[in-house]
């Protein structure tokens, strides 16, 4: 089941979801003497990351972190670059960062798929923040989405819904100009999260929330295997959560 939360406006839903955040990584640290946190990319996660990253009380140097996804090809250097997004937005404005495990689309994906996986193999995760797609995928898992594979990074293609997002949110000049690839977070890994916190707005949205919660779970809309995780948490704001039933 998943716990639906919709906000006044996306500020309040940034503000929302970061303190959730917060507090789970502060009790893991707590708990654990550490935290493993997932953090997410993309238009979605502005507002959050603007909170988390003055949040009171995480003792950063405990935190290890691994992002959900990357181009494949796509320089560090390049204005779409998730890793560059994450230098800019979490690592840059704190004074004491986390370990950092950036997945690098540039060389062999392959073989990165298969560092990465080696790292984060049997770690414990405490929160993963995520957002889905217009086109209800999860992480850089587009319908239909592998939803069996137990590999933790996996190479996917990006499908046209998708590639069409990204184009459409300002990362790139032109719609060809958007890779066909990526390495994605699988879905089963995603699940391993202990927390899931998503950041939902904006109306381009409302038809993938639909989907994802009031649909069948199907990998054909990615995130409604969410309905299956035992602790996730959705902040919505209003236009995103306007195609749902109010009953």
């Amino acid at each position: 089941m998943i716990d639906i939360r919709i906000t006044p406006n996306k500020n309040e839903l940034g503000k929302q979801a970061a303190a959730l955040g917060a507090e789970a990584i502060r009790a893991a640290i707590t708990r654990h003497g550490e935290a493993t946190i997932i953090v997410a990319t993309g238009a979605s996660q502005f507002e959050m990351l603007q909170n988390l990253v003055v949040a009171e009380g995480i003792d950063w140097s405990k935190v290890t972190a691994f992002h959900l996804d990357e181009y494949v090809g796509l320089p560090e250097s390049h204005p779409a670059s998730f890793r560059g997004y994450l230098r800019e937005r979490f690592l840059a404005p704190l004074a004491v960062k986390p370990a950092f495990n950036f997945v690098n689309g540039e060389g062999d994906p392959t073989a990165e798929t298969q560092r990465l996986n080696a790292l984060i193999a049997g770690r414990r995760i405490d929160l993963c923040f995520a957002g889905f797609g217009e086109n209800c995928h999860l992480a850089f898992n587009d319908p239909p989405a592998d939803f069996e594979t137990e590999e933790p990074y996996i190479v996917v293609t990006l499908d046209e819904a998708c590639r069409n997002q990204q184009f459409g949110e300002g990362w790139f000049e032109s719609f060809e100009a958007v890779p066909e690839q990526a390495i994605s977070m699988s879905i089963r890994q995603i699940l391993k999260s202990e927390l899931i916190v998503l950041s939902v707005p904006d109306a381009r949205k409302a038809q993938a929330v639909k989907d994802a919660l009031e649909g069948d779970v199907t990998p054909l809309h990615p995130a409604s295997i969410l309905q299956r995780h035992p602790n996730t948490v959705l902040f919505l704001d209003p236009p995103a959560a306007s195609l749902l039933n109010k009953g």
